[in-house]
């Protein structure tokens, strides 16, 4: 009974079990690890290990165990402290408000005698007391988890419990007579289990609540077995596997479920079932068309693959078609010997694999067998093992293509040195060849230099004996790096840093990395877009004659007219989507984004030179220039959509229902009108498919030649896409119709390139049959480095001479690239560069 004249009295019975569970929770910890290696030692014990344990191990195990329990009690009971009333106060205290036991056990120590203090002094008392009434105990809190973080404690009760419940009926010692399900096992009994494979996702069956004399199980589906009482008494009979893994004892038994049979188990309690095998089919794949050559080479190949359980993963095996390559000029030696090229094939990341279609992307530009004859195979793995492969499909490996003459030479060259080293006295001879009299030949000023390192390279090690397969790899890249800077100068850089830093941001995202690593990643790829928008300003191409100028007008503005605002605005938008946490809205938007930046294509050889031509390729200039008009359109009623947002704008909240009422009627309008708007760009697609379809049904150069075949199968190419643009847009899918778009921009312009160079041809042949070497001149048919002929313009490369003095145009397109690369400066004041862009709008 608690003193009424202790000050604590409201709280001694709080306070005597808070005390109490202080003591339970310091005891549990001091014995916590002696108990827990007890309950170890008795758990062996039980199970009869002592007995199973060669020589005198038992003695030293039961000795280690013994001396492991009294050390560790010894440091227990050492660390033990009885808990003292006054940190037992100190515990329940600290869970009350404003700390009452301290101050109920606290003097007045001021204004003791005057009245009025003392007054508020026993107030305060009061409320105090009232305070320390309403405590309650401070549940024990033994913090064992912390002090065991290998959770020693529990292995040791759930060991014990195990003991008491399944040790060897007879042998537990002491354990035997305790009350359990052990007893149950004194006879002969057994259990048994089927685990079908992971991969299937089936459930397990435990056989001995299986009542139905026959059922179905997964093939490789693992069977356990477990005999319980004296040996033979009871035995397997299976037709399932052809042997039967069993323990040195014979009592635990597992096979593998290979083909249907049955089980049979003889004894007492025996069971029979017929057991039905399913049989694991082989995964299948096929390509779903031929392998293509995308934007920028890239190899694409589409396929389906479909699995009962799922494909685990898949690869095409690329080979050397040997049979069908025009073994000439480099390639007339024997190949050297490589290994089949293997590319995985790309899977879903999550969700159904039993059936799916995906589409392979793969840049094998710089690979030896780059637009040579190959067959590819399909192969697609199951999670058992199992391959299914595809026929041969005989295809072009897919790579870039290079049209700057010189350019093309080298990639052919660097072709013959990978075919063959024995190539690489033959490549140097023609890099010299390539050097005769070559000035001005180059577009880049110092080709010639990088060219004669490469014949000294080549010829150096030769003469060594050094011309190893790394020195020659070494080699196969300079060239390429050379004649990418051939083909199109410090843009290809400026590209390769764009692509660069777009993949590393979509790879971020998807494994959603840190919010510091995205923004930096941002702020790569905005850098990296203003220098390519930037080079793509300085070296827009020229036309040489105001009609071909007027003609490509909208295709040479292409970077211009849509990248410089509204691409940063977008990239805003990704932006902002993630710092919301709106991934899903981010990548969608990023790969709108790819989709433009894509289709931004002006450098030499892709659609930025002038096209000349008759009335046939006049039409289709123009077709080009309003298909690109098109997509700008599209592109710009995407912005809207995303300006709109489906969310109030920033600096206008929502004021009550009426005005949320008029925004949402607002939305709904705004929703009719880019139907509407959508519809329209839809039709205007479909006439111009239309349009092109009678162009392609006229009169075009090049008819029944390699290249006219060529143009034809671009047009088509081109036809295609601008149907599948049209079907886009009818169901809104905006990101889709701008792909598609891209697609058609490409296959139009490729057409033209085809067209262009079968009239060049043609001209070239008529000037030679008619005799005139002055007119043959005219015509251009001069000779390319190596020593073929070619006409200036079908190579985009024009290498005649200039009329001396100013050009009013030309003075023109240098004011136009300063405005548009100052436009393109981001640190320039929005002022200026909305002052900029007005200006160059009109052009």
């Amino acid at each position: 009974m608690a003193d009424p004249k202790d000050p604590l009295a409201p709280a001694s019975r709080a306070l005597w079990l808070t005390r109490a569970g202080m003591v339970a929770e310091r005891v549990a910890r001091a014995l916590w690890l002696p108990l827990s290696l007890a309950l170890i030692a008795a758990t062996l014990w039980a199970f009869d290990l002592h007995t199973r344990l060669p020589g005198d191990a038992a003695l030293w195990v039961a000795g280690a165990f013994g001396l492991a329990m009294l050390v560790t009690l010894a440091l227990g009971l050492w660390r033990f402290r009885w808990p003292s009333r006054a940190e037992a106060m100190a515990r329940l205290d600290r869970t009350l408000t404003g700390r009452p036991l301290a101050a109920l056990t606290d003097t007045q120590a001021l204004g003791a005698t005057d009245p009025a203090s003392a007054a508020l002094w026993q107030a305060h008392r009061a409320r105090m007391q009232a305070q320390a009434a309403k405590a309650r105990a401070v549940r024990p809190d033994p913090q064992l988890a912390r002090r065991d973080p290998y959770a020693v404690r529990l292995v040791a009760l759930t060991a014990a419990a195990v003991a008491v419940l399944f040790a060897v009926p007879g042998q537990q010692g002491p354990l035997a007579g305790m009350p359990g399900a052990a007893g149950a096992a004194i006879g002969p009994s057994w259990e048994g289990w089927i685990v079908p494979p992971a991969y299937t996702g089936r459930p397990g069956l435990y056989l001995n609540e299986i009542d139905r004399e026959s059922f179905e199980v997964p093939q490789g589906s693992r069977v356990v077995l477990r005999f319980y009482g004296p040996p033979g008494a009871l035995t397997l009979e299976q037709s399932l596997a052809d042997g039967v893994q069993a323990d040195e004892t014979g009592q635990a038994l597992e096979f593998d479920a290979r083909r249907s049979g049955e089980i049979a188990i003889e004894g007492p309690n025996g069971r029979r079932w017929d057991v039905a095998v399913a049989a694991d089919m082989l995964p299948e794949i096929l390509p779903m068309g031929p392998m293509e050559r995308a934007r920028g080479g890239v190899a694409e190949l589409p396929f389906t693959a479909s699995d009962d359980y799922g494909v685990l993963r898949g690869e095409a095996v690329i080979t050397l078609d040997l049979e069908a390559i025009d073994r000439r000029y480099g390639l007339s030696v024997d190949p050297e010997a490589r290994a089949p090229l293997l590319l995985a094939l790309p899977m879903p990341m999550s969700g159904d694999r039993m059936s799916l279609t995906e589409t392979l992307r793969e840049d094998l530009s710089q690979h030896p067998w780059a637009n040579l004859p190959v067959q590819v195979v399909l192969r697609a793995v199951d999670a058992a093992g199992q391959a299914g492969e595809s026929p041969a499909e005989a295809a072009i490996l897919p790579g870039r293509r290079f049209f700057e003459p010189a350019a093309k030479a080298l990639i052919e060259l660097r072709r013959d040195v990978l075919w063959n080293a024995v190539n690489g006295r033959r490549a140097a001879m023609l890099m010299r060849a390539m050097l005769h009299r070559s000035e001005g030949a180059f577009h880049y000023e110092n080709a010639p230099v990088l060219i004669r390192g490469a014949v000294n390279f080549i010829e150096t090690r030769l003469d060594a004996g050094t011309f190893t397969p790394e020195a020659r790899d070494d080699l196969a890249q300079r060239l390429w790096d050379l004649a990418l800077l051939m083909e199109e100068g410090e843009l290809a850089n400026a590209r390769d840093r764009l692509q660069r830093a777009r993949d590393r941001l979509a790879e971020a995202m998807e494994r959603g990395a840190d919010p510091s690593e995205i923004q930096d990643l941002m702020d790569e790829l905005r850098e990296a877009t203003r220098d390519y928008m930037a080079m793509l300003a300085e070296q827009a191409p020229d036309a040489e004659d105001p009609q071909a100028d007027q003609r490509d007008q909208g295709e040479r503005q292409e970077g211009e007219r849509v990248s410089q605002s509204q691409i940063q605005e977008m990239m805003d938008a990704i932006q902002q989507a993630m710092e919301e946490g709106r991934m899903e809205d981010a990548a969608e938007m990023m790969a709108q984004l790819n989709a433009l930046l894509d289709n931004l294509q002006m450098t030499r050889g892709e659609g930025g030179e002038p096209m000349p031509g008759g009335e046939a390729m006049e039409g289709l200039g123009d077709t080009l220039g309003e298909q690109q008009g098109l997509a700008d359109e599209t592109f710009e009623q995407l912005q809207e959509q995303f300006g709109q947002g489906g969310q109030p704008q920033d600096g206008q909240p929502q004021q009550g229902q009426q005005q949320g009422q008029q925004q949402q009627g607002q939305q709904g309008e705004a929703g009719k009108d880019d139907e509407q708007a959508m519809r329209e760009l839809a039709e205007r697609q479909r006439e111009l498919r239309e349009r092109l379809r009678q162009q392609q049904l006229g009169d075009l150069p090049g008819e029944g030649t390699d290249e006219g075949e060529a143009g034809l199968q671009a047009l088509e190419e081109a036809n295609r896409a601008m149907d599948q643009a049209a079907e886009s847009l009818e169901q809104g899918d905006m990101r889709g119709a701008l792909q598609r778009q891209a697609e058609a921009l490409d296959a139009l312009r490729e057409g033209l390139r085809e067209f262009r160079d079968a009239m060049d041809a043609d001209r070239r042949e008529r000037a030679g049959s008619e005799g005139d070497p002055d007119q043959a001149q005219a015509q251009g048919s001069g000779r390319d480095p190596l020593g073929r002929e070619m006409g200036p313009s079908a190579q985009s490369g024009d290498f005649g001479s200039v009329v001396p003095g100013e050009d009013p145009r030309e003075r023109a397109r240098e004011l136009m690239d300063e405005i548009r690369r100052r436009q393109a400066e981001r640190e320039r004041p929005e002022a200026e560069r909305d002052y900029l862009n007005r200006l160059i709008e009109p052009y």
